[in-house]
Order: C-alpha cells, then structure tokens, then sequence
C-alpha cells in the first residue's frame, strides 16, 4: 500500500490549499480514508475523515473551513482547506483503513508540510 500526499506549501493567513493523497495498492472504494497533522511538539491529530459510502467527520477546529472529499475513479483524497490560520501551520498525513473515524488505520502517506504565516 502507498499513498502519497501533495499540495503543502506556505500560505498567509486567510489564504487556501488544497490537499491530495494518491494511493495504490488497495481497493480504494471500500476504505475509510482521514487527513491527520502534526505540529510541532503536539500529538498528531485527525483533521478530517471520509468514508467508503462517503460520510465525513472532522475536527472541530476546522469545520466550516476544510471539506473532505474522495474520487474513487482516480483513487484519491482531497482536502480543501480555506480561511487558513497559523495554528492550522503542521505536517499533514493522508490515512488510510481505519474502522471508524475515532481511530486511525495502518497505512500513512509520507505527510505535506503546511506552514500558514501571519
């Protein structure tokens, strides 16, 4: 199993990215796929979650401002992340199979730096 993570950078507070994990080597149509992140001398959290027949759960430092998506076609999962703060500045990790969204599952992408400045 791989997944790769893209689309971290360096934004402004109030600005937007857009996350995307790419992953291969399972049927991604029947996995629970969540967005996790890990700042600096914190725990990692879960940020968002998605799961097979598509319900969403997230955080909720970040409801109303991220929204998870999948395209099964294309084997991805995306996170849209609006109106960034600087507490919002951590790596973030693309997840895979987890049984239910207050756990994680075993696979991890390599994790995308997402720096917010002020």
């Amino acid at each position: 199993v791989q997944l790769q993570a893209s689309g971290g950078g360096l934004v402004q507070a109030g600005e937007s990215l857009r996350l995307s994990c790419a992953a291969s080597g399972i049927i991604f149509s029947i996995i629970n796929m969540g967005w996790y992140r890990q700042a600096p001398g914190k725990e990692r959290e879960l940020v968002a979650f998605i799961s097979k027949v598509h319900s969403r759960n997230y955080a909720d430092s970040v409801k109303g401002r991220f929204t998870i998506s999948r395209d099964n076609a294309k084997n991805t999962v995306n996170l849209q992340m609006n109106s960034l703060k600087p507490e919002d500045t951590a790596v973030y990790y693309c997840n895979a199979g987890a049984g239910v969204y207050s756990s994680s599952g075993p696979y991890w992408g390599q994790g995308t730096q997402v720096t917010v400045s002020s």
